[in-house]
């Protein structure tokens, strides 16, 4: 190929300039080298191997952990007239033999296979036969022991460089921190790749963090101030995600269920529904969202805390992919870590259990963190952020602080009267005065600390407590029915010999609707116009069978609205119109933004 990786950057993906490390990585390949990518969902990883794919002899072969993930990225890539396949078990015995035929006919840039496809010896055999222009890992962090999603059907894949010598590899993840980088590197023989880091910021994305009391009515309450917006809601399980589903179905609000449960068939049906803006809402469990490549996700939200930092961050990446702002909801209940610990804690690998509690440990002070909440999350990475992120629930509204001495005093006291052997609500019910039965059977009542605590409300005494667990003052027995326990760090508090600063509870139910922070720049767009292209882009993908975005994404359309392109020259400047797309369905968006225009 003749053209630059500009040209093909603008002529087929309809781009006009690369991001960060883009260009770098492309030119590493193109030049026969390896190369190991580290980028933010949504950063443009996979124009690292597409566009190398098209200006070097052969096929690029792609490995990609989901039958899902591969269809996504093969619609979007033939919608750019590029040619590509995926070759997995969802063909049906004559569709195989054609893509096939292609790849043996050089008919073929890129084609997508499981790792288990590519490593199987007859397939193998296959590829030798015919010229290779690179190979592709996609989520490398699967290949890792100490990553959050290892899969050992990849750890074959290291020997890809004594199978086939002198084939350029490129490993592209969006996860790792350093344990699991080295581990990557070194299980897939790339300690000598060049290595692009793009950092793990993702500013667009707005990250929030709320008590969690009554989560459905939190849910409801966010859904309410994100009207027509995409998103997904993950919960830990299967019944709790089908609840979801059913509740906010009843309320009015197009939504569906997706984990591993339901047959193949229901899931593809969500699947295809949510990437078809059909249904609004997916709740769902990790099973969801790997290989979804739908950019115009505008909210997650977590209605349990994940197991760690790395899922979180992966699952809030599947917001905001266009760069357009997001939101990502976590509801906080200190429940959640209870039941996550005793699962770890029931594990017979002592070594694995002490990992995953780490990670967990993490994930919980991201959640109590009363810094900017970017900084912890970037941090947990490796990644230093010089100044408040002022996009977080932290930077926009700061906790107030104040000196909770006293009111530590109290709770500890009272753990201490009650012999140390209740829980957390019990506890709570005796600071707080209540005339229950178990608490004047027990004796309770006449404890110098009954009702030392009647001014402070239930979630405020929850709240001290919960971060007085999270600082050590206090532990939860989890083999004994999280009863609360003093450490010996207590002591010095119960005597007066320190002070102590605790947070404020927060005790808003909804997250007020910002402008997002000085760090995304948003632009100045006609809403109305937005719709109308929405609505034929919609009525295009229908027509074609493909998901709207495949046609043009979010941020197009955004630009489109905004700069009101009046001619296929002025359309051909808007990022995401490619020559393809021009020709495609440059006339039907010309003619919408005319009639909503004044161009006289």
């Amino acid at each position: 190929m003749s053209k630059t990786p500009e040209q093909t950057l603008h002529d087929v993906f309809g781009y006009s300039s690369f991001r960060p490390y883009q260009k770098e990585m492309i030119e590493t390949l193109i030049r026969g080298e390896d190369a190991f990518v580290l980028m933010p969902t949504g950063g443009g990883k996979s124009l690292g191997y597409q566009i190398p794919a098209l200006h070097r002899a052969g096929v690029g072969i792609v490995v990609s952990p989901l039958i899902s993930l591969m269809k996504d990225q093969v619609d979007a890539l033939r919608a750019n007239g590029v040619r590509a396949a995926y070759y997995n078990s969802s063909l049906e015995s004559a569709e195989a033999r054609r893509v096939l035929a292609e790849l043996h006919n050089g008919g073929l840039d890129l084609l997508y296979v499981a790792p288990e496809r590519l490593m199987n010896e007859a397939f193998l055999e296959r590829l030798r036969e015919i010229p290779i222009a690179l190979f592709a890992i996609d989520e490398a962090h699967c290949v890792s022991q100490w990553g959050h999603d290892f899969r050992p059907e990849y750890l074959k894949l290291g020997s890809l460089r004594t199978l086939f010598p002198g084939i350029p590899r490129i490993a592209l993840t969006a996860t790792a921190d350093p344990q699991t980088l080295d581990d990557i590197l070194h299980r897939l023989d790339l300690e000598q790749a060049r290595c692009y880091a793009a950092g793990f910021d993702r500013p667009n994305i707005r990250y929030t963090v709320m008590e969690k009391r009554k989560p459905l009515d939190q849910l409801m309450a966010f859904l309410k101030a994100h009207p027509d917006e995409a998103g997904v809601v993950y919960a830990l399980s299967r019944k709790r995600v089908e609840m979801i589903a059913e509740r906010l179905a009843a309320s009015g609000i197009s939504a569906s269920p997706y984990h591993a449960g339901l047959s193949a068939a229901e899931r593809k049906r969500t699947q295809d529904a949510f990437l078809n803006d059909d249904v609004r809402v997916v709740t769902a469990t990790v099973a969801f969202g790997m290989g979804i490549d739908k950019p115009n996700v505008r909210f997650v939200v977590h209605y349990d805390l994940p197991k760690n930092i790395e899922s979180y961050y992966q699952e809030t990446g599947r917001s905001g992919r266009d760069g357009l702002p997001a939101e990502a909801l976590l509801l906080f209940g200190y429940g959640d870590v209870a039941v996550a610990r005793g699962l770890i804690e029931t594990g017979n690998n002592e070594e694995q259990n002490r990992i995953e509690l780490h990670k967990l440990n993490a994930m919980i002070g991201f959640a109590e963190a009363l810094t900017c909440r970017r900084r912890v999350l970037l941090g947990y990475f490796g990644e230093r952020l010089e100044k408040d992120c002022g996009n977080c629930d932290i930077c926009l509204n700061p906790p107030e602080r104040y000196d909770a001495t006293e009111d530590v005093q109290k709770a500890l006291s009272c753990i201490y009267r009650v012999g140390q052997r209740f829980g957390m609500g019990y506890v709570i019910d005796v600071l707080r005065g209540s005339n229950k039965q178990r608490i004047r059977d027990l004796g309770h009542d006449k404890l110098s600390t009954y009702g030392i605590g009647g001014e402070l409300s239930q979630d405020a005494w929850g709240s001290i407590i919960r971060q007085l667990v999270h600082l050590n003052y206090l532990r939860q027995d989890m083999a004994n029915y999280s009863v609360l326990k003093l450490t010996e760090a207590a002591r010095p508090l119960l005597r007066g010999e320190q002070t102590l600063v605790l947070a404020r509870p927060r005790v808003k139910t909804r997250p007020e609707k910002k402008p997002a922070g000085k760090r995304l720049e948003v632009l100045d767009y006609d809403e109305d116009l937005f719709q109308a292209l929405r609505v034929l882009r919609k009525r295009l993908a229908d027509e074609a069978r493909v998901p709207p975005y495949v046609i043009f994404g979010d941020a197009a359309l955004v630009e489109m609205a905004a700069y009101r392109p009046a001619d296929e020259e002025a359309l051909l400047a808007i990022n995401g119109v490619g020559a393809v797309k021009l020709e495609r369905y440059g006339s039907d968006f010309l003619k919408v933004i005319r009639e909503k225009s004044d161009f006289s």
